[in-house]
């Protein structure tokens, strides 16, 4: 019965639980002084261990939903189907999560599409899962409970399906475009690429694929709601972008002029591109945007939940052991590791030009718990915390 219960509660929480008493335990000893620095061995053993004892718990309740074709987060549901190609590499399977189009229509017509997109794609080698929206609405793939529901697609994966993290890719035709479009900004730490099929950006902005590689395919005659004229406009924002920031936002954007809504598999071309490519997990610079769904970290930058807020930016970058922000949001947490600088020497922090903070940050267990408590990756786990408000 208390089974049944914990399958209702958020991800996040569960996560909480499981690490409980240890974070508990690391706070106390904080308070007390008694939370010892770490060497970068110790640090990294410890990481190991503590995701082992965190998702071991797990696997059991993922396999389950894998093998019931369905994720569950919180209250919410989410069904999959899914093919498999090719054979398993060394370092372990690439995961590609294919959004199909419909949107605010009946759910008969919603199941259609999800059924036809499992037969869409087929990529050399991985996982092709196409997930059914929870709900029939226009916005059914960038509605807040959906980036939730995909970390767990991913975790359960990885877990239980030998999937390399670094290698999971998003894609959506139509209204799953439109969800791309959405999503790939504000979660792009999750992804190794995205690729947008036939899609509405509607509101979102393309600052945040600073470090996503990231391609658009339109019909050049798709001119219902403006897709084919938005996607011309995209390519124009992603050029200028690019222009400005050397090794930034990789793209690729291929416009079939003479292809309506439906491109007759001309799209097909963007998974070999995708499979060249693999995620970043410590770039040493990010440009955040926050979309109306907020986050508290993308990548090593961090937020306090009371300093989110809709469409705030906040750009990093990292020189050598200095760190450079900017932006207006009212304090950041910077979740540091040895793959973005050297914790053994002092850094330096600069906020709009006003120096911050100079010295070291210390490798601690609660910095680990903490990280693997707000986002269960093992690649993107911190070994050092350190939490700063906006200058006056």
């Amino acid at each position: 019965m208390l089974f049944r219960y914990l399958t209702l509660i958020p991800v996040q929480i569960r996560i909480l639980f499981a690490c409980g008493f240890m974070v508990l335990l690391a706070r106390v000893g904080e308070l007390a002084g008694q939370d010892p620095a770490l060497t970068r061995s110790q640090a990294e053993s410890l990481i190991e261990e503590l995701w082992k004892s965190v998702t071991e718990s797990m696997r059991e309740e993922l396999e389950k939903e894998l093998n019931e074709q369905v994720i569950k987060d919180g209250t919410m549901t989410m069904k999959l189907l899914s093919r498999e190609f090719g054979k398993t590499p060394e370092t372990g399977r690439s995961l590609y999560i294919s959004l199909h189009g419909g949107g605010n229509t009946p759910a008969r017509v919603n199941d259609r599409q999800w059924q036809n997109q499992i037969r869409l794609y087929q990529p050399d080698e991985g996982i092709y899962v196409a997930p059914r929206a929870p709900t029939d609405t226009w916005n059914l793939w960038h509605e807040a409970h959906i980036d939730g529901l995909l970390d767990r697609l991913i975790l359960a994966h990885v877990l239980c399906r030998n999937v390399d993290p670094n290698r999971v890719y998003l894609m959506g035709y139509s209204a799953g475009g439109d969800g791309v479009f959405q999503l790939a900004p504000r979660t792009s730490d999750r992804w190794a690429a995205a690729a947008m099929m036939a899609g509405h950006p509607n509101e979102t902005k393309p600052d945040g694929l600073r470090n996503l590689p990231f391609a658009i395919f339109m019909g050049g005659l798709d001119a219902a709601y403006e897709r084919n004229k938005l996607a011309e406009s995209w390519k124009l924002k992603l050029e200028e972008l690019a222009k400005g920031d050397e090794g930034g936002y990789p793209h690729w954007v291929k416009i079939y002029p003479d292809k309506g809504h439906w491109m007759d598999g001309l799209d097909r071309e963007a998974l070999p591109w995708m499979a060249g490519q693999q995620r970043q997990c410590w770039p040493q610079k990010i440009v955040w945007m926050q979309d109306d769904v907020t986050h508290n970290r993308l990548y090593w930058l961090g937020v306090p939940s009371e300093a989110k807020a809709a469409y705030a930016v906040i750009s990093a970058q990292v020189r050598g052991q200095t760190i450079d922000l900017n932006g207006d949001v009212a304090g950041v947490l910077l979740f540091l590791s040895d793959q973005l600088l050297d914790l053994d020497q002092p850094i330096n922090v600069r906020w709009n030009g006003q120096d911050v903070f100079s010295g070291r940050v210390h490798r601690t267990k609660a910095a680990i718990e903490r990280s693997l408590t707000e986002r269960l990756d093992r690649d993107l786990a911190a070994t050092a915390i350190l939490e700063l408000k906006r200058p006056e």
